[in-house]
């Protein structure tokens, strides 16, 4: 879990003004406080606050109570309080309860999530789920991160720091979460193979030269027919009618610009006779390069 490098995290403090906003998906999300309490005895009394504060303990032992319910807490538990939420959290005395803390809310825009809409956020909206988590993910690494970028800032903290912080803010949700609002749609039933989006890159780059299956098969080491038959299953098309709407597309946009004429255009292409490249042009477009640049890529039916 790497909990001995929170340890250590207590210019996480140093992010108080430095680390102020940031975007987590469709929600904004505004940072309060940042801090660190070293292993010695400490108790903060009975008190709320108007937005979430997280605690994750790196080490020793103590007690998190909110409300009625009272929970035994030590290394490796992140402990979350909720806007209005009463609380108070006391450390042992004999075993002094160190941790890291941040605290921030949440704004959603008008693409926020609709109401009655579950995601990674309803580990801190929903107020039926636990206070209380061992599944921290990996808010010691993002929280020792945090810390490294805090003092002394450097040219680009802001995004940095934007980045980790809404990684935080992310896997602080999920450590509160069921497993089933973290759900989705995996990114893999849907994304093209390496193979097959290296084959992609390779025509886009190559638009202006002549181009055969072959070489393109040769870009990722695969034969021509299995390059082909790959690509064909994965988009639906084959590499040379992809390339062919790939370079019309081109000229498309090209002929917008006034500057470079037909011929130009079509060698941009990868086309050497200007014909061949008109003809497959209007065949494409439906009326051939100069009526597309004069019509500026419009066509009123």
């Amino acid at each position: 879990m790497n909990l001995e490098n929170v340890a250590h995290a207590g210019s996480l403090t140093e992010l108080s003004g430095v680390l102020q906003t940031c975007q987590a998906g469709a929600f904004q999300v505004d940072f309060f406080s940042w801090g660190f309490y070293p292993t010695s005895p400490w108790r903060n009394y009975w008190h709320r606050h108007s937005f979430y504060e997280v605690c994750l303990a790196y080490s020793g032992a103590g007690r998190f109570s909110t409300g009625a319910e009272h929970h035994d807490v030590g290394a490796g538990d992140v402990f979350l309080a909720r806007p209005g939420d009463v609380h108070e959290i006391e450390s042992s005395h004999t075993d002094p309860l160190g941790i890291a803390f941040w605290s921030f809310a949440l704004r959603a825009g008008q693409d926020g999530p609709s109401p009655g809409e579950r995601g990674w956020w309803s580990g801190l909206t929903d107020t039926t789920r636990p206070t209380v988590s061992r599944r921290i993910g990996s808010l010691a690494s993002l929280v020792t991160a945090l810390a490294e970028h805090a003092a002394p800032v450097r040219s680009g903290y802001e995004s940095v720091l934007s980045g980790l912080g809404a990684a935080l803010v992310v896997d602080t949700a999920r450590a509160f979460a069921a497993e089933d609002d973290l759900c989705t749609r995996s990114p893999a039933a849907t994304r093209l193979s390496p193979e097959v989006a290296a084959m992609q890159r390779y025509l886009a780059d190559n638009l202006s030269r002549p181009v055969t299956v072959r070489d393109v098969a040769a870009a990722v080491h695969l034969s021509a027919r299995h390059a082909e038959r790959l690509f064909r299953h994965e988009t639906g098309g084959s590499l040379m009618a992809t390339l062919r709407r790939m370079r019309l597309d081109l000229g498309a946009a090209l002929l917008l610009d006034s500057g470079p004429s037909v011929t130009e255009v079509a060698q941009a292409c990868g086309y050497a006779d200007v014909r061949a490249f008109s003809t497959a042009f209007r065949r494409t477009h439906g009326h051939a390069p100069l009526v597309h640049r004069a019509l500026q890529g419009t066509l009123h039916l």
